[in-house]
């Protein structure tokens, strides 16, 4: 968040039932929203965004992230290794290279809309 800014709340409290209870047979599963909250926790990372931006775009191995990112391969290999984890990447090796994609291409759309929300943010 950028500003702190005052948020305006209901001056009486009133419950709509209806309104509550539409709204929450939509609700994805407890375990669900744990797991998507933990993908949008592990992409609020600079490091680890700068890393999954990268890979939208093609293919890279640890030494390409790392130059890219401007961080040492170490801390590449660390963040790799939360990012495998929440199995938002996948690598595969070539003899002694070692190259890392995104698991699934959905990643890469919701980089962009975020990237895309905050653009128009901006104007």
């Amino acid at each position: 968040m950028k500003n702190n800014i005052a948020v305006p709340v209901c001056g009486v409290t009133y419950i709509d039932e209806k309104k509550v209870l539409r709204v929450k047979k939509n609700f994805p599963e407890e375990t669900v929203l744990n797991d998507t909250s933990e993908i949008l926790k592990i992409l609020g990372d600079p490091t680890r965004l700068k890393i999954v931006l990268a890979l939208t775009k093609e293919e890279l191995c640890v030494c390409d992230l790392s130059a890219l990112a401007n961080v040492s391969v170490s801390a590449v290999s660390h963040q790799l290794r939360l990012l495998r984890g929440q199995r938002l990447v996948k690598f595969h090796k070539q003899g002694k290279m070692v190259y890392y994609s995104l698991a699934d291409e959905q990643i890469g759309k919701i980089i962009s809309a975020a990237l895309e929300y905050e653009k128009e943010l901006d104007k």
